[in-house]
């Protein structure tokens, strides 16, 4: 019979997490995602008491949080509910819109730094074209990162996420655990 058990996206049974210095680098398998994307003529939802965000802006509230992917588009993410349906549920809150299920899709790799911002900040600078100046916490861009497209969020001052494309899960992680270790 087939090994049906389940793994990560990057192959193993539990999600990897390394240190370098002060930064953490760690797999959050336990987010479920779901993109949000208006329909013609529908009126912009608060999905479950949530208010959309604006163009590179990152909103949580309720434990859901969402950030925008395009014109009339979001991903909505909860944290800890990565084996619920939470797509279906997202579509029973969010009438006149188009919901797809992504928690599959994506891999989310959490950075954090126990030493306050610059850390995290000094490896964004080696990874990603982003303005640091303008990128506080509540701040979301997709940008490009290894020949691949992947979002960023900077969640708080000393934590980002990253992420991108479950295909590319060991790419992903190898580059930013080469650019970590060399801070």
């Amino acid at each position: 019979m087939t090994d049906l058990t389940p793994m990560t996206a990057l192959g193993a049974a539990a999600p990897r997490v390394a240190s370098f210095g002060p930064l953490t680098l760690a797999e959050n398998v336990d987010v479920a995602r779901a993109s949000l994307a208006l329909r013609k003529g529908a009126a912009r939802p608060t999905p479950m008491g949530l208010t959309l965000p604006e163009p590179g802006d990152w909103v949580e509230a309720g434990g859901l949080a969402a950030f925008w992917i395009g014109p009339d588009q979001w991903m909505i993410e909860a944290e800890g509910r990565a084996l619920e349906n939470f797509a279906a549920e997202l579509a029973v809150q969010a009438t006149g819109c188009s919901v797809t299920e992504q928690t599959d899709g994506f891999v989310n790799f959490e950075i954090t730094s126990n030493t306050g911002p610059a850390p995290v900040e000094r490896l964004l600078e080696k990874l990603v074209n982003i303005d640091l100046g303008n990128f506080a916490p509540g701040r979301a861009t997709r940008t490009g990162f290894e020949h691949m497209a992947i979002f960023v969020i900077r969640r708080a001052e000393t934590r980002v996420a990253v992420i991108g494309m479950r295909s590319a899960a060991g790419g992903l992680w190898h580059a930013i655990a080469v650019a970590a270790a060399r801070i």
